[in-house]
């Protein structure tokens, strides 16, 4: 599997797809077949935005677990939500997270705060749990970041069957949202490191 690094929020392992098939060909491919009502409107392709939703979450736990598509573990998810005055755009919605001592205020020291799971580490990045219960009263903050995705990057499908075509396109949607992740890393670092 490839690494999560500063500059990764996300990543699409096509090797580990590839080697967990169950075709021979794409895990993600045989979860399109299983999905595939999904993937057309009464016979017809979808339109970019539709299909973008649709196969990121069938390439998301937990349709998929674990997903072709990963997030870094101190993340807690990364989805798509409709955007635009008509709710007719695509956004990528990252929650993220975030320990007291994140923010500019700190809140009372009597308030419980998320905790470390190290037993969801990945390359040196944590997960954030619900602290176990202590009677206490818990302060969770996680921000949300709401990235626009431009529609010139998603990808208008021509298949409405599954099978080679459509999973092809559906790894270039895949990849394409990955990208356009990832390019705003340093905004989710700027968080989680607390910058102002």
């Amino acid at each position: 599997m490839p690494d999560f690094t500063r500059s990764t929020l996300a990543i699409a392992d096509d090797v580990a797809d590839r080697r967990a098939a169950s075709d021979g060909h794409s895990r993600f491919g045989a979860y399109l077949a299983r999905n595939a009502h999904r993937l057309h409107d009464d016979g017809e392709p979808l339109n970019s935005q539709d299909f973008a939703f649709a196969v990121w979450r069938i390439a998301t736990s937990p349709v998929m677990s674990p997903g072709y598509v990963r997030h870094r573990p101190d993340l807690r998810a990364i989805t798509l939500v409709p955007d635009g005055e008509d709710l007719d755009q695509v956004a990528v919605r990252i929650d993220v997270p975030l320990r007291h001592h994140h923010l500019a205020a700190q809140p009372d020291h009597r308030l419980t705060d998320w905790q470390r799971d190290v037993w969801a580490t990945a390359d040196g990045f944590t997960a954030l749990t619900e602290p176990r219960p202590t009677g206490r009263p818990a302060l969770l903050t996680t921000a949300i970041l709401l990235l626009p995705v431009p529609n010139r990057i998603l990808v208008t499908p021509t298949a409405t069957v599954p099978g080679y075509d459509m999973t092809a396109q559906a790894k270039n949607a895949i990849a394409a949202l990955v990208i356009w992740t990832n390019t705003h890393t340093h905004l989710v670092n700027d968080l989680t490191e607390g910058r102002q």
